[in-house]
């Protein structure tokens, strides 16, 4: 998932990192992901982007 709205990003964090099913596959301190070269950049995302938001990416992979 991806979101230009940084609160949102951090409660879905939390939500997906308390499901024991799922294991992130981000190395990074933070635990968001670069933006993976297979999802396209949306209209939303642009939208927030010439806005000056910043994007959250969380990939997750079931166990």
């Amino acid at each position: 998932m991806a979101t230009d709205w940084q609160p949102y990003s951090e409660q879905m964090m939390g939500v997906l990192r308390a499901e024991p099913l799922l294991v992130n596959t981000s190395d990074a301190a933070d635990g968001f992901a670069a933006k993976p070269d297979y999802r396209p950049l949306t209209k939303f995302e642009n939208r927030g982007l010439k806005l000056g938001h910043g994007v959250w990416d969380l990939v997750f992979r079931r166990v």
